[in-house]
């Protein structure tokens, strides 16, 4: 709940300066402001043909009906939203979406033609009963019985230490590699390998332009799912170039 649309605007257009070809044909980027500065936003990047995917930052799980307040995925989908982010962790610590809940909203996400971005993770609390692979795992199998045939390949799924966002602690890369591989693990054993392969697996805990590049150079991590850092154009633009660093197309 950052950047009203005026400031939406501001930042998509600086960070569409800041973005060279190269970098954006190395790494796809997307960019979820609030709801009230998604239409400015689409109209902007369309208008200026910046290299950036429009995404939210969550939805309702019913296409429409007597839901005050709440916005459809079918009025996402119209606005060329490309990626619905679901069960950040925010949205299940503070708006007390369950794991059914979730699972509602990524059959509503793919149902309207967009891709959901699954954040899955543990609370400082879990992680230090030794509990990170059973929430991991309950959240993620709960999830992909949701998702039928070939959209299990198609989702992306962003791995949240919450242990390590505002706490003072940070995440280790061998943090982000180790969850990650055993989530694309559970996508195999559940979905097959052709899924396990193909599915996308983010990091998203405290991302920064100092840490960007060792987290997303780890075997099993795709990207990262950006959170205060993305409040600047010039952080962020300096976290998508580390991000393409790793793929080898921007420099060493």
């Amino acid at each position: 709940m950052n950047h009203n649309h005026l400031d939406a605007i501001r930042t998509v257009q600086a960070l569409g300066l800041r973005l060279a070809d190269a970098t954006a044909r190395a790494v796809e980027v997307s960019v979820h402001p609030s709801f009230t500065s998604l239409r400015s936003v689409q109209t902007v990047i369309e208008a200026d043909g910046i290299p950036i995917a429009i995404g939210a930052q969550s939805c309702h799980d019913e296409d429409a009906g007597a839901f005050t307040g709440e916005v459809s995925p079918t009025m996402l989908a119209k606005m060329h939203v490309t990626y619905v982010i679901a069960g950040h962790s925010e949205r299940r610590q503070l708006f007390g979406e369950s794991d059914d809940v979730v699972a509602s909203k990524l059959r509503a996400i793919f149902r309207n033609g967009m891709t959901p971005i699954l954040c899955v993770g543990e609370t400082l609390a879990e992680r230090e009963e030794g509990a990170t692979k059973d929430r991991l795992a309950t959240q993620v199998i709960s999830a992909l019985g949701a998702i039928e045939g070939d959209d299990v390949g198609r989702l992306v799924i962003a791995y949240e230490p919450i242990w390590a966002i505002g706490t003072g602690r940070t995440a280790e890369p061998t943090d982000a590699e180790d969850a990650a591989g055993f989530i694309r693990s559970l996508v195999g054993e559940t979905a097959g390998d052709p899924a396990a392969a193909t599915v996308r697996i983010q990091y998203g805990g405290s991302v920064t332009p100092d840490n960007a590049q060792s987290l997303v150079a780890c075997a099993n991590v795709d990207g990262a799912l950006v959170g205060g850092a993305s409040l600047d154009a010039g952080t962020f633009s300096q976290v998508v170039d580390a991000v393409a660093r790793v793929a080898g197309h921007t420099g060493p």
